[in-house]
Formats: structure tokens, C-alpha cells, sequence
């Protein structure tokens, strides 16, 4: 037998209105995807755990600003997505103040043989988040473009350089 399907709709108006229980439906419903994107932009476990409870805090902090243009999940997703563009931002400014020089994108020896996911790791981020969410999550560049608040060709572009640099960190 199967469950009944759950009216998501329903259960973000509910959580708007301040229902846990209703947002903790929502929690479970969206969590591992939330995960998933977070581990595949920063390819750190720990990382992906702490940004993944950022999202959730941040959604429920601004769900009352959810109009539901997008669906549910597209929201979280921009959410997310731009929760980790803050951490790397953050990153950034702090090597850079420690090293005391302009933080610099990490070179690769082109004979070393590199795992794809590492590589990913190591692209820029926004060229990282559009490769993610179109080759691995497979979203069309619309979609890409409203959850970064870019325009289309933006989202292209960003494919176009990750997949570029992924190809020179991987041929040998």
C-alpha cells in the first residue's frame, strides 16, 4: 500500500503560520537533496552538514518571504547555493588577510590523475554551483539562473568555464 502523497503547498502554508511540525515535514521532504548540493559545491562533509542546518535556519527564519513563485524546493536550493557562495566568500577574505596577498585559485600539476569530485571542489564558485546544479542535478539554466539570481547566459557562461577547467585539471 502506498502513502498518500503529501500536499506540499500545504505544508508551507502551514509552516508560514508557524507550524514546527508542518516544517519539519518540509525538513524531511528537502533535507538529503539540501545535503547532497551542499557536500557536491563544497566537497566537505562537515562543511555540507553545517550549511545544510544554515539553509534550514535561514528558510525558516524567511519563509514568511516565500510567495511561491518557484517551487519549495527550487527556494531552498537558492538558499543553500547561496549560503555556501557566503562561507567561500568568507574563506576568501580570511586567507587573503592571513597570507597577507590576494587569495589565488589552487593549480593542479596536469599529470596528477584527479578524483572528478575533488576537481569539482576546486572550481570557482560560481562556475562550481552551475556545474553542480546543471550536470549533476541535471536543472536547466532558467532554473539555474532564478536560484542564483543570474541571468541565462551568466549561467552559461559559468558551464562553459567549469567544464574548460575541469577538462585541463583532468587531461594529462
Amino acid at each position: 500500500m502506498t502513502e498518500p502523497a503529501v500536499d506540499e503547498n500545504a505544508l508551507v502554508t502551514s509552516a508560514q503560520s508557524g507550524c514546527l511540525t508542518s516544517f519539519e515535514s518540509l525538513y524531511r521532504m528537502h533535507s538529503g537533496r539540501v545535503h547532497g548540493l551542499c557536500l557536491r559545491l563544497t566537497g566537505n562533509a562537515a562543511a555540507a552538514e553545517d550549511l545544510t542546518q544554515e539553509t534550514f535556519i535561514r528558510a525558516w527564519r524567511n519563509l514568511g518571504g516565500f510567495r511561491g513563485d518557484s517551487s519549495f524546493g527550487s527556494w531552498l536550493f537558492r538558499i543553500a547555493v547561496n549560503a555556501v557562495a557566503a562561507r567561500y566568500r568568507t574563506e576568501l577574505r580570511r586567507a587573503a588577510c592571513e597570507s597577507n596577498a590576494p587569495a589565488r585559485s589552487v593549480q593542479f600539476d596536469p599529470t596528477l590523475r584527479l578524483d572528478l569530485q575533488e576537481a569539482i571542489s576546486t572550481l570557482p564558485a560560481g562556475a562550481r554551483a552551475v556545474f553542480v546544479l546543471h550536470d549533476v542535478e541535471g536543472c536547466r539554466h532558467e532554473e539555474i539562473a532564478e536560484q542564483l539570481g543570474v541571468a541565462v547566459g551568466t549561467s552559461k557562461a559559468q558551464l562553459h568555464h567549469a567544464r574548460r577547467l575541469l577538462r585541463e585539471m583532468i587531461q594529462p
